[in-house]
Formats: structure tokens, sequence, C-alpha cells
């Protein structure tokens, strides 16, 4: 515990000597941090209780600087009042209304119980193509809203749409 402390401070510490412009407040030098590091052991993202942050791919971006652009059918999707442990799906269709194919890098669910299954290939001006998702909604009664991010090459980069439910318990 006083490990994490400590390394909570001296992380403050460096984030506000970097953070700000010069705030007067005392600049922390290489060799202390040098010092700290030496006394201090590493605290690993389990140990913190955080998860470690996925590396992102870069999104491709078309040399002829055409870009695609993404429209929903629907940008939420709820499903009603379900019962703890169902598992249920629905599908938004996403259409190319740009210039160039679109590509979609990648699809995270906000938690692990919300799972997008995009498509694999590029999509085509013009063209549209459905990305299913899967919820499970055992260990989540109440009302419930879960997000999917998709990383893909338009302007943006990143587009969201959000599936809702009111979980109920089971009886």
């Amino acid at each position: 515990m006083l490990r994490k402390t400590l390394s909570l401070v001296v992380l403050s510490l460096v984030l506000s000597t970097v953070s700000c412009k010069d705030s007067g407040s005392p600049k922390i030098t290489e060799e202390d941090m040098k010092s700290v590091t030496a006394e201090t052991p590493a605290v690993t993202p389990a140990e913190q209780n955080v998860e470690p942050v996925a590396e992102t791919t870069p999104t491709p971006v078309p040399s002829d600087g055409k870009l695609p652009k993404i429209e929903f059918n629907k940008v939420e999707h709820d499903f009603g009042t379900i019962k703890d442990g169902d598992k249920v799906e629905t599908e938004f269709m996403v259409k190319n209304i740009g210039d160039s194919d679109l590509i979609i890098v990648d699809a995270q669910g906000s938690c692990g119980c919300t799972v997008p299954n995009p498509p694999k290939e590029p999509i085509k001006p013009g063209k549209s193509a459905p990305i299913k998702v899967t919820f499970d909604s055992t260990g989540k009664v109440g009302q419930q809203s879960k997000t999917v991010t998709l990383t893909t090459n338009t302007a943006i980069g990143k587009e969201n749409f959000t599936i809702k439910a009111n979980v109920t318990a089971k009886k």
C-alpha cells in the first residue's frame, strides 16, 4: 500500500511538472526521477486494479484525399425489458455515403458483455453492411446502456452507437 501511495505521489508530481508551463513549482530533474524509481519498485496495472490501455492500430487514410463517411440506420437500439442471463442480438446497418472505401479497423463494446461483429471487408461507396451486436445480460440487473465504438478511416476516425436494456432479476 505504501508503494502504491508513493508511486501515485511521484506520478502526480511528474504530471503537475509536465502539464503546467512555468508555474513557479520546483522542477523535478532526471536525477530526482532516477533516485525515486530506483527506490520505488514498479507497480503493475494488476496491482493498481486498472486495466492496461490497449494499443490502437493507425487508421488507414486514402492517399487521394477522398474519405468515406458513415450513415447508420439507427444510432441506438433498446432491447426493452429482458431477464438476467438473456443473450440478445441486434443489427446496425452501416452505409458508406462517402467517396472511398470504408474500412472498419476495430469495433469495441464498452464492456465485455457487449460484443460487436463488424464486416471484415471494406464497404464500397454507396453500399451497406451489417454490424451484429450481442449483449449478454448475465449479472447486469437494472437499466443498462452500452456503447459500441468503431475505429474507422473516416474524417472523424471514431464512430459510436448505443444499445440499451432494462434487465430484471431471475425469479
